[in-house]
């Protein structure tokens, strides 16, 4: 099984990274939807995507977004990160089929709490940004290695 350790807000440091691929799917996109309730038809209908200026469906932008928590969630700070706000910019459309690259970087620690800012950058297979900002967090205090929760299987009809 898969384990999930967390970085204490006393181990982490200026400057420090962590990163994540994902490969934009229409799978990711039926199910993003199918929680979100966003059925925007360029991100569902190729039919019609492919009569707008991107010429193709695209990835909701909270999609990308949802990565970035993602490595908040698992990897830096890790379990026990409570997420305290964020500011993002959506820079490129995020295509069916694109390579994304979530990095995160740590810039500020607060001197009395355990509040930390990461730079956020999601890139895609050409380098290109497709989405940054900034995310606030509370690190957790505890180390914890926790087993990762298993995902319910699920389909899209």
């Amino acid at each position: 099984m898969d384990t999930l350790t967390n970085r204490t807000f006393d181990e982490i440091e200026v400057g420090e990274q962590a990163t994540r691929e994902q490969t934009v799917t229409e799978r990711d996109l039926q199910l993003f939807a199918a929680v979100s309730g966003d059925r925007n038809p360029v991100h569902l209908d190729a039919e019609y995507a492919a009569t707008t200026m991107f010429k193709g469906q695209i990835a909701h932008g909270m999609y990308t977004g949802a990565l970035i928590s993602a490595v908040l969630g698992t990897q830096l700070p890790g379990p026990g990160t409570i997420y305290l706000g964020q500011n993002l910019s959506f820079k490129k459309p995020v295509m069916l089929g694109d390579q994304l690259t979530v990095t995160l970087t740590v810039t500020s620690k607060h001197d009395s709490k355990p509040i930390v800012t990461l730079g956020c950058s999601v890139t895609n297979q050409n380098g290109k940004v497709v989405a940054e900002g900034e995310a606030t967090v509370m690190a957790p205090q505890e180390k914890q290695t926790l087993p990762a929760p298993a995902l319910p299987e699920v389909s899209v009809s």
